[in-house]
């Protein structure tokens, strides 16, 4: 045990150590800061220099950053508001799903790929980043504009509808199908409800009464965040919808907003280790002609994604100026995708061809999207000074 504790201590200093010295260089070379993370998993990683020889737990911790992201993020949204942005989402996103799956779909069969893998490759083509949409984008424009909020709207519309497809692989039957969805619609109405109880009679009066205790409201907020994401989890949802509900049941609190300053650290740590993470995955001396495809359909993806929005959004009636911009926001594939392809290998209905093109498109659109996003729009991370917002 204690030998575990000393390597996972030695190989976190050495990811936050090479991970900053690669941050100097990329930045000196106004290169796009999450690049380096990325770049660091594969230096590094077990396909790499193998100071760190299993990213496994890496991914795992990583994984945080993801759910504090979501839970900041409902931290912002009161909940009526959230109501009428997804009413106003709806076809924007359906849109632009079935276009993306239908071109996901297509594309892997045509490189040969089986129908249950092409299946599965349009399923995890569907959705753009949470992570680098929410990443990418000044918190003022999140917030406060309508860009921000239709991009957020979105983005928890696809992750609703990505969940629904993880609960789709355990499943075999028409019927239980039918009942399975049912049952996820009454799990999300029971742990909203729950939730809402538990803020207006447990949270809200022991904020107000200790809210002068910044230690006291930041343990608090954590634990209320955590043990939503848990409870989802253990009944068949996800950590990423547990987080999100506790934010929005927590955002009528009036401290909401100091807590999600408060959490921001927190959450770039953890988010640090889930781009390492990725690129930990990336084994460049495996390549085959899947990986050579893959990267090939990422940058078609990058401008069918583009593409694709633009009709969607030109049918929802949103004004074109910003819509090229948020085009360009939402263009990549989803941490999503990478989740689809763990679920389907666990249940045996994904290739090995398969699982490697879609992480190598997934990836490539990672990459790309990023250094799209930051070289020409508003980002925290710009290094041109009239780009760099917060």
């Amino acid at each position: 045990m204690l030998e575990n504790l000393t390597s996972m201590i030695t190989e976190l200093c050495s990811i936050i150590i090479i991970t900053a010295i690669f941050s100097s260089l990329f930045l000196y070379t106004r290169q796009p800061i999450i690049l380096a993370y990325i770049f660091t998993g594969i230096i590094i990683g077990p396909y790499g220099f193998q100071l760190v020889t299993d990213a496994t737990s890496i991914s795992q911790m990583g994984h945080l950053g993801v759910i504090l992201l979501l839970f900041i993020l409902g931290l912002n949204l009161q909940p009526l508001r959230l109501l009428h942005l997804f009413k106003q989402s709806a076809v924007i996103t359906l849109i632009s799903c079935l276009l993306f799956f239908i071109s996901g779909f297509l594309f892997a069969l045509i490189i040969n790929l089986s129908v249950t893998d092409a299946l599965i490759t349009a399923a995890a083509m569907m959705f753009s980043s949470t992570v680098i949409g929410l990443k990418l984008i000044p918190t003022t424009t999140l917030h406060h504009l309508r860009m921000g909020e239709v991009m957020t709207s979105i983005l928890l519309m696809q992750d609703i509808i990505a969940i629904s497809v993880l609960l789709l692989f355990n499943i075999n039957t028409e019927h239980n199908i039918c009942l399975s969805l049912s049952l996820l619609v009454i799990k999300l109405i029971a742990i909203i409800l729950s939730a809402y109880l538990a803020v207006k009679y447990v949270m809200l009066p022991l904020l107000k009464r200790f809210d002068v205790i910044q230690e006291y409201s930041f343990i608090a907020t954590l634990a209320w965040c955590f043990f939503w994401a848990l409870l989802c989890n253990s009944i068949g949802l996800s950590y990423e919808t547990g987080a999100f509900i506790a934010g929005i049941t927590l955002a009528v609190s009036p401290v909401s907003q100091a807590i999600a300053v408060h959490l921001k650290p927190l959450r770039e740590f953890f988010l640090i280790l889930f781009f390492f993470a990725i690129g930990a995955k990336i084994n460049l001396w495996d390549s085959n002609i899947y990986t050579v495809l893959g990267v090939v359909f990422g940058i078609c993806l990058i401008r069918i994604k583009a593409w694709g929005f633009k009709i969607a959004l030109t049918l929802a009636h949103e004004d074109q100026i910003e819509s090229v911009e948020l085009r360009a926001r939402l263009s990549q594939a989803s941490e999503f995708s990478l989740l689809l392809v763990y679920a389907a290998i666990a249940q045996g209905l994904l290739s090995e061809q398969g699982k490697t093109f879609i992480e190598t498109v997934t990836i490539t659109t990672f990459v790309i999207s990023t250094y799209w996003v930051v070289r020409r729009y508003p980002t925290p991370i710009s290094m041109v000074n009239n780009l760099r917002q917060d």
